[in-house]
Parts: structure tokens; sequence; C-alpha cells
């Protein structure tokens, strides 16, 4: 048939961190052999992936193995052979370039490798045996050379196509000859010379720029090589990157990660923190629409003294559509408050809006979105009697797969406190859900009741179901017998407690909530902050967390029963360096079913969707999504 083309068959999608896996170590003798290196925080799959040089097209290989693991290497041998002044290029099985390598005569024999940092030092030459397989730091030089100490130290790829080089030596580089390609594997490479600005040297401790002329993607890559066409350094970025900029953090060391500010010829942003290993906010962008307006946070305070970093992975991702709450009560697309995963299908989250509005979330193509077969728009609630717009902030899956949850106050009359707890069926159909019961906890706290809509809106802002069986098995002291808690004592409690933030001062309320509508009270516990936005109990950890928002320097504090009996603070994490400091009001870990390579998901939700404000990729976004240890 003529005049119609062939139908090809999709590309393979490129798997997820494939910009993180670089080409650490090679040599073009005997075996050529190449080690890859993954500088991210979770596994990569290279299923499918090829290789070529600088005369023969991609060519499958066999590697140690089908996975890099994070902070992992493989290795293999090349299918044909590599020259003594050749290059090495690495493709996804969707023919992405993902890295690549050249050398000089000589350059790689016994290796070229990585020196000062697997998977991110500079290219040299080493000096004893190859070390493929493990770290290189063995085979580097007493010295590197000068030409060694540039590096690429931001790349933007929004229209100025800017690419900034560091010089951490002691002595002036010149680059005049130096050159650069992308990741189109058709272009030539340029001159950095022949660049704008005309750019031939570059200080010690200064930075040069230039505009590419090759054009930059949403997702490519930037190789540098000098006058002997060695590479000197490279960067990859995946769809999402380099927007406003990718950068390094610190300026010429470290993985490289989304910035918050482009700041090409001055010293790197890295805001949030950062350093050697920080972490990439991806992800992200789209359009605010009408009526979706983010709101900046308030109360923001610093880190409390003797918190420890984040345990999981340093990658966030941002996890949402942008302005993907909006409701008739909410328009504005903010308020996203409470979160919990499903404990029986952890493919579900569960999330709660403040402004009276449930919803069912999974995931598509690694964003959350609501669940159509539920409600492709949310539920919204009511208070017992279908009365009432409830302030609702928490919430969590019981054992009987019921939905607990919070509100501080009927949004009707937002200066009079209603701290109470909802449960309602979630398989109930309908566009509005009225509670199966709830308790009313509003007489125990008057000091919210002044009349203050400030002060009303200080009740519980979390709630988290703990199993009898924990509080059993660590050895919980019952506070209203002295003695050690025997859930037959509350017959009508169910098969577990629940524990409700306070906002007003951070203390967890304990709760049997009997079938009959009435509740026990086991009393306060102190979590050590001033505040709490969120209460989830994790099973992994074997913990309870209280979250606090930027009010408390962003930190999450997991509770444990002490050699006391009592529940007391354990260890208190702040969140990935590479996150907002904005009201970030939901917290959620993935249960350890859902643990794949050690890691699994931690969700938190941001109430105003600020992100890091207007421009940033994460304006007008809910939802980011990392890793937490198993």
């Amino acid at each position: 048939m003529t005049g119609v083309a062939a139908a090809q068959p999709a590309a393979a999608a490129d798997p997820a961190g494939y910009q993180n896996v670089r080409i650490n170590e090679v040599t073009s003798s005997n075996s050529d052999t190449v080690e890859l290196y993954n500088t991210g925080s979770a596994s990569v799959s290279i299923s499918g992936w090829k290789m070529s040089d600088d005369s023969f097209s991609p060519q499958s290989f066999s590697p140690s193995a089908g996975t890099i693991a994070a902070h992992g290497l493989v290795t293999f041998d090349s299918p044909k052979g590599l020259g003594d002044s050749d290059k090495l290029v690495i493709y996804t099985s969707g023919g992405t370039v993902v890295d690549r390598v050249e050398w000089a005569a000589g350059k790689a024999k016994p290796a070229m490798a990585r020196c000062g940092g697997d998977g991110t030092g500079a290219w040299v030459t080493t000096t004893g045996a190859t070390t493929f397989g493990a770290a290189n730091a063995a085979g580097c030089p007493a010295a590197l050379p000068a030409a060694s100490q540039v590096r690429i130290n931001e790349v933007t790829s929004d229209g100025a196509d800017t690419v900034e080089l560091y010089n951490g030596g002691s002595s002036a580089v010149g680059i005049g000859s130096w050159k650069y390609v992308d990741g189109d594997t058709g272009h030539s490479p340029a001159s950095i010379s022949s660049s704008s600005p005309s750019t031939t040297s570059i200080p010690a401790g200064g930075y040069a720029t230039f505009g590419s002329v090759l054009g930059l993607g949403d997702n490519d890559s930037v190789f540098l090589t000098d006058g002997d066409g060695d590479t000197v350094d490279s960067v990859t970025w995946a769809a999402g990157g380099a927007k406003p900029s990718d950068e390094r953090c610190a300026d010429g060391t470290g993985t490289f990660r989304t910035a918050v500010t482009a700041t090409p010829g001055s010293a790197n942003s890295c805001s949030g923190g950062g350093g050697t290993g920080g972490g990439r906010l991806l992800g992200g962008g789209g359009t605010l629409t009408s009526g979706c307006t983010p709101e900046a946070p308030t109360g923001t305070a610093a880190t409390p003294a003797g918190t420890s970093a984040w345990p999981g992975g340093p990658d966030v991702t941002i996890a949402d559509d942008v302005c993907a709450f909006t409701t008739s009560t909410g328009p504005e697309g903010r308020d996203v408050s409470g979160l919990a995963f499903d404990p029986a299908n952890p493919s579900v989250l569960w999330a709660v809006k403040n402004k009276n509005w449930l919803f069912k979330l999974v995931k598509s193509n690694g964003k959350w979105i609501p669940d159509a077969s539920w409600s492709a728009t949310g539920k919204q609630i009511r208070f017992l009697g279908g009365s009432g717009e409830p302030d609702s902030e928490g919430l969590t899956v019981g054992a009987d797969g019921h939905l607990y949850v919070t509100s501080e106050r009927d949004n009707t009359e937002k200066t009079v406190p209603k701290d109470t707890i909802m449960e309602f069926d979630p398989t109930a159909g309908g566009p509005t859900l009225t509670p199966v019961r709830q308790w009313d906890m509003t007489s125990q706290f008057p000091q919210l009741d002044t009349g203050s809509k400030a002060d009303a809106n200080l009740g519980f802002e979390g709630v988290a179901y703990v199993p009898d069986s924990w509080l059993t098995a660590s050895g919980w002291v019952d506070p209203l017998t002295g003695a050690a808690y025997d859930p037959a004592d509350y017959p009508r409690h169910g098969t577990g407690l629940f524990f409700a933030g306070l906002e007003w001062d951070g203390t967890l309320h304990a709760y049997g909530l009997n079938s009959d509508g009435t509740f026990t009270t086991f009393g306060a516990i102190s979590t050590g902050k001033t505040s709490v936005v969120d209460v989830t109990f994790d099973p992994g950890t074997r913990r309870i967390v209280a979250t606090c928002d930027n009010a408390c320097g962003e930190t999450h504090t997991f509770m444990k029963v002490g050699s006391a009996g009592a529940i007391v603070p354990d260890v208190t994490y702040t969140n990935p360096a590479v996150m907002p400091v904005d009201n970030l009001e939901g917290f959620a870990v993935a249960p350890p079913s859902a643990c794949v390579d050690g890691a699994r998901e931690a969700v938190w939700s941001d109430d105003g969707i600020y992100g890091f404000g207007s421009g940033s990729s994460s304006y007008g976004h809910a939802l980011y999504s990392g890793t937490f240890p198993c």
C-alpha cells in the first residue's frame, strides 16, 4: 500500500531513575569491561539497554545484574571491542541516551574511572589496578589534573538552554578548545568558544556560562570534552528536570537535583538543604485553573535541635496533577490535609480535604488521582444526621476498613470548636457520606472555645488507629488502671484505640471508641512538639508517628512504648531536603507489604499547594511522593 506509513511499534518507556545511572569505569584492555553506577535512591532496571562506540551501532550487552540497586554497581563486557581512542554510549531500551564517555589514545588503560565519588567524581586515567565491581577510590591519582577540576554545575532547558561550568581547582583552566554535545546522537559536538557568550577560560573557584547552540530538551543530556577529546563531565535529566534548572549541590560535587531557582554564573541555590548526595524534586508543572489559588505558608519555625535527617531516599516526586482538588466548597484547589494508606490494599491512598471532602486515590502514570469508580471528584461528608460541613483534617483506616475522620469545627460556625471523630463506610453509595457513628470530645478542650476562629481551628488535626495487639505486645501501661493494658476491660471498643493529635499544643489523646457512641478517654500524651498536624501508625517501625508542618520545621516524631510502659518520643526525622517548607499537613507511609528493594512509598500533602512559590514546578500541587525504609 502506498502513501501510508506503516505503523511503528511504540518505543519502550524509560525506566524510572534512568538519569541517575552513570558510567563509572571503562577499560579498553583485554575484556573491554564497563561499570555502571546508580547515584539514585531507588533501584533502576537496565533490562534491554544497549551500548555503542564510535564505530558500531547500539548492541545488546549482558550485565552482571538486570537491576542496579540504589548506590549499587553492575558490570559487563562490551559485545564488541573498545579501541585505544574511542567512546562509549549507553542507551535505555527505548533508545534514550543515558551517559557517554570518550577517551584519547592510552587514556582507558588500565582504565578510565571517576575519581572523588562513584558516579559523580571527575574522569581520570587510573594509576593502579582496575576496580570493576567495587569503589573507584583505590585507582585515583594523588592529584587531579587541573582540567578534571572543572565540572558541569548547572544546566537549564527552559528555552535559554544555558550550561554553567564550575572550576573547583586552584588555577585557571583554558576551555577554548573544549566541546559539548547533547543527547541527540545526530548532533555533532559544538565548541564552547563559538557559543554565546564566547568563553575561553574559567578562573579558579569561578564559573563560566554559555548558551547551547544545540538546544536542550525536556529529557536530555550534556556531555563535556576537553581539547584532547577526553570526557570531562556529563549530566542527564528526565522529563520535568532542568526547569528552572538542574544543579549540583554543593557546587562542583554531588548528584544533580532540580533547582528551586536557576543561578547561572553564581553559587547554586540548593534550597532546602542538599550538599553532596542531595536529592531531586521531580515532576510538576501545569497551568493553574481559574479559582485555583495557592496559599503561602504561615507560622514557619526552625527545625528543633536533635532531629535526624530523613532516613529514606533523597529524591521526591510531585505526585498529583496541578489544581487537582478543586471542589464546590473549596474551589481554590488547596486544603488537602490528612492522608492514609489502606493497609489491606496499599495501592489505595485515602485523602481528606478540610472543607468536608473525602478522596479515594489510585496511581496512574506515577501520580495519585481520584478513583473514578468511587468518585472522580471526591465525596462530600457531613456530621451525624446529615448536617453541617466538617472541618475535616485527619483520617485513618480502622480494622473494619471503615474511615475515621477528625473534625475540629463546623465550617458553617467557624468560631465554635467541634472536636469529633466520625466513622464512615467507604462502600456506601451516593455523592455524600454521613457517619455510621460519631464521637464528640469538644467539652474536653475548653481552651479552644473562646469565641475566636483561630482558637477553634487548633483542635483535632490527625488521627491514627493503633491495634490492641501492638499496645499489649509493647507493654503499654493503661493510665486508667496503672496496670498492663488489657483490651478485655473495654468490651465495646473493638480491636484498637484511636490517637488524635491536637494542633493546640502537640499532644496526642487516646480514645476507645465504643460501638454505642460513647468513648473512653485514656489521657494526653506529650510528643515533645508544639503542634501536631497528622498522626499515623506505622507497623513497619512499630511506632506511632506524630507529624508537624513548618510550625516545627517539617518533622515526624516516632513514638514508642518506653521501658516504664508509657508512650514516649523515640526519634524525630526531618523531611527530605528537596521539599518545600510549607503547611505540609498530611503524611502517610505505605505498609510493609508494599516494600520493593528495601523501600516503600511515603506521601506528603500541602494544605496550601504553594510549593516553592509562583513559577516553580511545585506551584499548584498538593502531593509529594518519596521513599522510606522497610
